[in-house]
């Protein structure tokens, strides 16, 4: 059983089949020959760590850990064990699924089967099609009309009752052999806020139908709330699977939760769907534009206000909350994710791809499908993305979304005794109240990179000229 983003004993598929046919060999390989610039990021290595150590201890210690490549490794251990299935739960990324591609080819024999299984997504792409029977590029069709009216997702299957684990000890590489943490402990804030692991995500998507749930069409959009589930990067590692949570929340229908209020969080699973399934569909939208009129789009090569924007020193307080965030926290709040996105590629008009690998690094749930897909959307350059004239102002954002400034507070200290009149905008604040409230702008903290007006202006005008070429 070869474990990859499904690091969970429960409604995991591959893992059930393997214990019917018999012993099990559970082993995780850290592909170090296929991913290339898609290996995982910085924040992902950390978490990976702690999931396998989890998933490791769930397994009675039994779990096998490697790296290299995959294909000769699952040779290797076929040969040693004399094994004679090898099943996993698919992947989706254009890489993984030429690299699974090879291996059934390669080694599926006479006396090996390959049995894969989907374990991560609702439905499956290739299922999901217009009357054409072409993609959909549009979401709410996809999701609606798509998804909704046909099957419904399978429901969880429960752990194996009965686990016969086989250890092959000796070619155990052990978990620090794949040196995911770095010498520098940058993840302490991290380590203390987030506890990666399967009982952990059942425990979150638990507290969350419990209570946010009730008021998640309001509160999600309020960053200094918590009306969000926090279940992304325990998705994306699979320690709990779509499936768990559509089902659980949908048994929330028949309790107190309002019926639009779940819609909603559901409808945002569907977007995790939509995004696999561009990716699956149109496996180029990580590095080229969906529309490719935006090809020929005029961005500017600004290493410092990129860097500015990197390490939230913008001199914008809601960009600079989110960025810090989410060097803080590996995480970011998903309505300032939109802020901080248009920000960059229209105001600092910046290529969309810097802000994406710079999400890629340090997202804890860094998902190249989600990634991909949600940095298109803002750019204006996806499916079904934001217009590109709709430009967000961050400090309108700010004022909406973050009134009472909780947000803007919690990570930007040294502007946190301006009143909320000019917390979202205080380079408007008068010389003598930035003096009573120790700020220095230019000092200690930054005179706003780009002016807010003419930078939008500057871009529609671009966007414009792009439309009539």
């Amino acid at each position: 059983m070869w474990f990859r983003q499904d690091l969970r004993l429960k409604d995991n598929p591959a893992l059930t089949a393997a214990c019917r046919r018999g012993e099990v060999i559970p082993v995780y390989i850290y592909d170090t020959f296929n991913g290339g610039k898609h290996a995982p990021g910085s924040a992902t290595r950390w978490w990976l760590h702690q999931s396998l150590l989890s998933l490791n201890e769930q397994l009675g210690a039994s779990l096998i850990i490697m790296s290299g490549d995959p294909k000769v490794l699952l040779a290797q251990l076929v040969a040693k064990s004399g094994a004679n299935m090898i099943t996993w739960n698919r992947n989706y990324e254009p890489w993984q699924i030429a690299r699974d591609k090879r291996i059934i080819r390669e080694l599926k024999g006479s006396n090996l089967d390959i049995c894969t299984y989907n374990g991560s997504l609702l439905w499956e792409p290739w299922d999901i099609l217009n009357k054409s029977g072409q993609p959909y590029k549009v979401f709410t069709p996809f999701y609606r009309r798509g998804c909704l009216e046909g099957p419904e997702p399978r429901k969880p299957i429960p752990i194996p009752s009965e686990k016969k684990i086989f250890y092959l000890n000796e070619m155990d590489q052990g978990i620090d052999s794949l040196k995911l943490i770095p010498k520098v402990r940058w993840y302490e804030k991290i380590s203390e806020i987030w506890k990666p692991g399967e009982n952990e995500a059942n425990k979150k998507l638990k507290g969350f139908l419990n209570a946010p749930v009730n008021d998640y069409r309001s509160n999600r959009n309020v960053p200094g709330s918590k009306g969000t589930s926090k279940l992304s990067p325990h998705l994306h590692f699979g320690e709990i699977s779509p499936n768990q949570v559509w089902h659980s929340a949908n048994k929330k229908i028949k309790s107190n939760v309002s019926v639009p209020d779940l819609d909603c969080f559901l409808s945002e699973i569907g977007w995790r769907e939509f995004s696999y399934y561009l990716l699956f569909h149109f496996p180029n939208i990580p590095d080229d534009n969906f529309h490719q009129k935006f090809d020929n789009y005029p961005w500017e090569d600004e290493e410092i206000k990129l860097k500015a924007w990197q390490r939230g020193q913008t001199g914008v307080p809601i960009v600079d909350a989110g960025m810090r965030e989410l060097w803080k926290t590996g995480h970011m709040h998903n309505r300032v994710r939109m802020i901080v996105g248009s920000y960059l590629v229209k105001n600092l008009n910046i290529d969309w791809r810097h802000g994406k690998d710079w999400f890629w690094d340090c997202l804890l749930d860094a998902d190249l499908a989600s990634n991909s897909a949600s940095w298109q959307w803002v750019a204006g350059s996806g499916a079904d993305a934001s217009p590109f004239f709709r430009i967000f102002n961050p400090v309108l954002q700010g004022e909406k979304f973050d009134k009472d400034g909780v947000y803007v507070r919690t990570y930007c200290p040294e502007i946190k005794n301006l009143p909320n009149q000019y917390l979202h905008k205080p380079w408007e604040t008068p010389d003598q109240l930035l003096l009573e409230c120790g700020i220095e702008l230019g000092k200690n903290y930054p005179r706003p990179l780009v002016n807010l007006k003419k930078s939008r202006a500057d871009a529609l005008d671009k966007y414009r000229q792009l439309s009539n070429s």
